[in-house]
């Protein structure tokens, strides 16, 4: 029989899926994933195909050439710049939720939790105090490196990469020392701007393997999400209580902020949820992209905006750059001669900027739908999503059909390797692109 390399295998066929693992006694199991990734790694085709989310990740582990003999962990952090990222206040909140809920679980079923933040760092670990002696050997410690780059498919680096729940169990892990272990993580993001803080992740030996680990992590990941959210709404109408005697006494527009952009208070204008703020929004004469030319001050806790009335902004936006280049952090900044400012983007907003970048001729919602979704159906779905861009993006992005304007100099700028291009999406679109000319 012909040999078949990996990336030929038929993605639809799952092969080694949860149910089939925990139907198989141990010692099977272990020895069907060995061989499914001794063949990956000899380029021949395995006897079942690895789980996509794996067979994706071990297909960037090959373009960046890493050596699955090589150690794990990198370099440990120093001691100033491990508190010094222990001080983010997000993660700091999330932090007692997420060892709140999982420490009884972790610590009977013989495991041990892990907190990173969004570069794959370890800032915090807990649990089983055999297994953390044990997680010493393979460098899964305070201050160690579990990105893919460093460390190879694992559970924390993956979910980072794909910015989902991850399990990867025994030989799935692309490290040979990692094969007597299981990891099950999840992403916690920011609910105020939905910005990745890091990962929560439940690891142990391999022997301790249950299904419903990846569901429990994933449950706790949203509950921190949702304490998160809950005490940002009790911020807000801190905020709310200083800035309404203010805004009464104001003529024109007017209105109030946190440091996020979501709205306290408004005066003079029709009300919005969130106001995107560049990151370098400071006090002063600013011009704001949907707003024009503004008088900003500081407030406890947020900013208070007057637009100029006397001055309307005649200027818009001449350049706008697309940068898809890294790996989790992908980016819009726009610049005219008012000034320039730059917004992080979601996963979904960057698949729906690359397809509108690639298409200057414009899209319409169903043609969106179908290269995003692979549904022109989901029409409604995308129109949804295109009135949050371009509240983002006023000046920028006109629609019927949806595109950029005819005025305005779109530059993308894209990762090395067309395959690493949003590593998360499946979106058709992307998907393509992905692909090498003439494949």
């Amino acid at each position: 029989m012909k040999d078949i390399p990996l990336k030929d295998v038929p993605p639809q066929d799952r092969g080694l899926d949860l149910t089939r693992l925990m139907a198989m006694d141990g010692a099977q199991a272990t020895r069907l994933l060995h061989q499914v990734r001794d063949a990956a790694l000899a380029g021949e085709r395995p006897p079942v195909a690895p789980r996509p989310v794996i067979g994706a990740s071990w297909q960037r582990m090959f373009r960046m050439g890493l050596d699955p003999d090589r150690s794990t962990g990198g370099e440990l952090l120093d001691r100033d710049e491990l508190e010094h990222r222990r001080r983010a206040p997000a993660l700091g909140e999330a932090m007692r939720t997420l060892t709140g809920s999982l420490g009884a679980v972790a610590d009977a079923s013989r495991q041990i939790i892990v907190v990173t933040d969004d570069e794959g760092r370890v800032l915090w670990r807990e649990g089983c105090l055999t297994v953390l002696r044990q997680a010493n050997g393979i460098r899964l410690e305070e201050g160690a490196a579990w990105a893919e780059h460093a460390t190879g498919t694992n559970a924390v680096g993956t979910a980072l990469a794909v910015r989902r729940p991850v399990r990867v169990h025994s030989a799935e892990h692309f490290a040979r020392s990692l094969h007597a272990w299981t990891c099950a993580a999840a992403p916690v993001h920011d609910p105020r701007d939905g910005r990745l803080l890091g990962v929560v992740d439940v690891s142990g030996p391999a022997t301790g393997f249950h299904p419903t680990t990846l569901a429990l992590v994933s449950s706790v990941a949203r509950l921190a999400e949702s304490e998160m959210r809950e005490r940002h709404g009790r911020a807000v109408e801190r905020l709310r209580s200083v800035a309404a005697p203010l805004l009464c006494r104001l003529g024109g527009r007017a209105l109030a902020v946190d440091t996020n952009g979501w709205t306290a208070g408004v005066t003079g204008m029709p009300p919005v949820d969130r106001l995107p703020l560049p990151k370098s929004f400071a006090a002063g004469r600013v011009w704001q992209p949907s707003l024009g030319m503004c008088t900003v001050e500081p407030l406890p806790g947020g900013w208070l905006i007057q637009v100029d009335e006397e001055r309307p902004p005649t200027e818009t936006p001449s350049r706008v750059v697309l940068d898809l280049s890294r790996p989790r952090r992908w980016s819009v900044a726009v610049s005219g001669s008012a000034g320039s400012w730059t917004q992080e983007l979601t996963p979904r907003h960057a698949e729906l900027l690359y397809v509108l970048a690639v298409h200057r001729d414009g899209r319409s919602a169903a043609q969106l739908a179908a290269d995003v979704f692979g549904d022109p159906g989901r029409a409604g779905t995308v129109r949804a999503e295109m009135s949050r861009v371009r509240r983002h993006l006023s000046g920028v992005l006109a629609h019927r059909p949806y595109r950029f304007g005819d005025e305005i100099d779109v530059r993308v700028v894209r990762p090395d390797e067309r395959a690493d291009l949003l590593p998360h999406s499946t979106a058709p679109a992307v998907l393509s692109a992905r692909r090498p000319p003439g494949s």
